[in-house]
């Protein structure tokens, strides 16, 4: 995992040396910003394999970061809100972070998130190289249509707009269809983290996911809720 390269957003100067700090003995090579305009300067020129975003930023804040980056690339995004309410951390998912954290954190926390997030990356990658093996690269559920090798999704012919992560959860449930699986299996089958994280994230992407792709989002015909498990895909 050392080597890969981090993009770290932060306007507080004392956490973005102890997070750069961090991440350096960890092997990754860690470029910086401090606030918004920086962050999108950086972000092109440097195509990090994994962005670290302050919400609360100079000149252009994190939620506008994430909304015009998200346009531009499919980096893994890892917000960094300093309010434990829950508005920010679904803004920043909404907007499609896929993830976030909330300060104050520990270091051991956040270098896990990282390791994990990038770990997920590279799976799905190998899982790309495969797909041709083990998934035929379209498959169709009545109105639906799934382009696995193109990351396309449409609906009666019409492309669907889907966040990386909403189309890695869509992905892997229509693989696994009719399969039930908890919060905490999705976290670490589409998330990759091993270990119980917070199950907001996952109910937020599913919530959104459902807007998208459902024709009626309140009586879901394919992303079914198990009462008391998780969720399947079923069709």
């Amino acid at each position: 995992m050392g080597g890969n390269k981090i993009l770290v957003v932060e306007d507080d100067r004392t956490l973005l040396d102890v997070l750069k700090y961090n991440l350096g003995k960890e092997g990754y090579a860690v470029v910086t910003a401090t606030d918004g305009v920086q962050a999108l300067d950086v972000a092109r020129s440097e195509k990090p394999d994994l962005i670290a975003l302050d919400i609360m930023l100079p000149k252009l804040d994190g939620f506008e970061v994430c909304r015009i980056l998200r346009r531009e690339m499919t980096t893994p995004i890892l917000m960094l809100t300093a309010k434990a309410g829950e508005t920010d951390k679904v803004v920043g998912l909404e907007l499609g972070a896929d993830d976030y954290m909330t300060k104050p954190f520990g270091m051991r926390e956040f270098l896990t998130r990282i390791k994990a997030m990038l770990r997920r990356v590279e799976m799905m990658k190998i899982a790309a190289g495969s797909v041709k093996e083990t998934t035929p690269s379209v498959i169709k559920v009545g109105e639906l249509e799934i382009d696995f090798t193109r990351h396309k999704v449409s609906r009666a012919n019409s492309v669907i707009a889907l966040s990386p992560k909403e189309f890695d959860l869509l992905a892997f449930l229509l693989k696994n269809r009719e399969q039930v699986f908890s919060r905490d299996q999705l976290l670490e089958r589409v998330w990759g983290y091993d270990y119980t994280g917070d199950t907001r994230t996952v109910d937020v992407h599913m919530r959104w996911l459902r807007q998208k792709i459902e024709t009626d989002p309140t009586d879901p015909r394919h992303l079914l809720t198990v009462r008391g498990v998780g969720y399947k895909f079923e069709g």
